[in-house]
């Protein structure tokens, strides 16, 4: 019976011989398509189906049949060698199905886990694509933000370069009035030194002749009184007035100059009027010694000499006041020669300050520099990575469709 069900298998499996060598015909075919997600389950479910087909169909078979069959076993003499043969070829052809069918399950699975690898580094690549875009656009934010903060530093730059040359111009300009200032001040001190001298020289003169008044320390009182008093007013004055002349600058302080010449040669012709008044007196021969002189003062005879003497008094006093006036004038001066020093001390200290100031900017704007062209670097290498990435997501994609256009 075992010989007989084997036979039929056999028989049935040989009806259906195109089929079977299609099948085998095409496992070529098959294994070069294995890479395929569809076709792995058709491929697995046709020799299911078939095998079901031929189980049915042996099913089928009534006991007539196998009685029949039975009953012609003693006219199989002949033909076992090759029902043999042909069900080795049979079984053979079954073993060689199922390999065929595991060879397939294999490449499925070798497919499947490639594509599933694939997918993860594909993943992957995305997400440091991503990361790769995010840190470029934070270089490309820092990238603009140090470039606004150099434009920045520089308009700072632009503004204290501007104020240390505007600086240098007022040092400048106020170390040119210093001098112009102590020049006019030498010249002034020299112009009172030959007035003291010549007040000097008149009051010894004066002296020498006896034309001194007994009212002369009450005049002269008087007229120190009158220069301390006109004294504190004129100096109340003319600090202001000073400080008013010296604004207009040289011009101011050349006509004080002038004035102060005319002055010098004002008390200059008095002093020789006066000193010729008294040789005249001498060669007159009114003036014999210095008792008759009193003598005649006390009796009040002779006008003119007291004329005269008042008429010295008087100058001496107004030149007394003139000098008194100078040195006022001088001490101002001083004063605003001191003053200027101070603003040209202040002024160089300024103009230092700039220096350093514009020294470190000038050393943050190198360091500022070189932290850009570091960024810019940075930048550029990840732009160059980023391109690198960017080529092999584009190959990646590129063999998946490819993949993908093959199923």
């Amino acid at each position: 019976m075992l010989f007989s069900f084997l036979c039929l298998l056999s028989l049935v499996y040989l009806r259906q011989p195109s089929e079977y060598s299609c099948y085998l015909g095409s496992g070529s075919r098959a294994s070069s398509r294995a890479s395929s997600a569809r076709a792995s389950p058709v491929i697995e479910e046709r020799p299911e189906k078939d095998f079901e087909k031929g189980a049915r169909t042996v099913s089928s078979l009534s006991a007539a049949t196998l009685a029949s069959l039975g009953g012609t076993s003693s006219r199989r003499g002949s033909g076992d060698t090759s029902i043999s043969a042909d069900t080795e070829a049979s079984i053979r052809e079954i073993k060689d199905i199922y390999e065929l069918k595991d060879q397939i399950q294999d490449v499925e699975g070798k497919y499947m886990q490639g594509l599933k690898e694939m997918k993860d580094s594909l993943a992957e690549v995305e997400e440091k694509y991503k990361k790769a875009m995010v840190s470029n656009a934070q270089l490309d934010n820092e990238k603009t933000n140090f470039m606004y903060q150099v434009d920045t530093l520089k308009d700072a730059l632009l503004e204290l370069e501007e104020q240390l040359a505007e600086s240098r111009r007022q040092y400048e300009e106020k170390s040119k009035e210093f001098e112009r200032e102590k020049h006019a001040h030498s010249i002034l001190q020299f112009q009172f030194m030959e007035i003291k001298e010549a007040l000097k020289q008149r009051e010894e003169m004066l002296a020498k002749h006896g034309i001194i008044p007994d009212s002369d320390v009450a005049t002269n009182g008087e007229t120190s009184d009158i220069l301390d008093n006109e004294g504190h007013l004129d100096s109340s004055k003319n600090v202001p007035g000073t400080t008013q002349a010296l604004k207009p600058g040289s011009e101011a302080m050349l006509d004080r100059l002038k004035k102060l010449i005319d002055e010098r040669e004002s008390l200059l012709d008095q002093v020789k009027k006066l000193k010729g008044q008294l040789e005249e007196k001498q060669k007159n021969g009114k003036m014999e010694n210095t008792q008759s002189e009193d003598e005649v003062l006390e009796n009040g005879t002779d006008m003119h000499m007291i004329d005269l003497q008042r008429d010295a008094n008087r100058q001496i006093s107004d030149l007394k006041f003139k000098l008194a006036k100078s040195e006022q004038e001088i001490t101002a001066l001083e004063q605003n020669v001191i003053r200027l020093e101070g603003q040209v001390a202040r002024y160089k200290t300024a103009a230092e300050n700039a220096e350093r100031v514009e020294d470190e900017l000038k050393a943050e704007k190198r360091k500022l520099q070189r932290e850009l062209r570091s960024a810019l670097d940075k930048t550029e290498e990840l732009e160059v990575s980023n391109g690198h990435l960017v080529k092999r997501l584009e190959k990646m994609k590129a063999n998946r469709s490819a993949l993908l256009s093959q199923q």
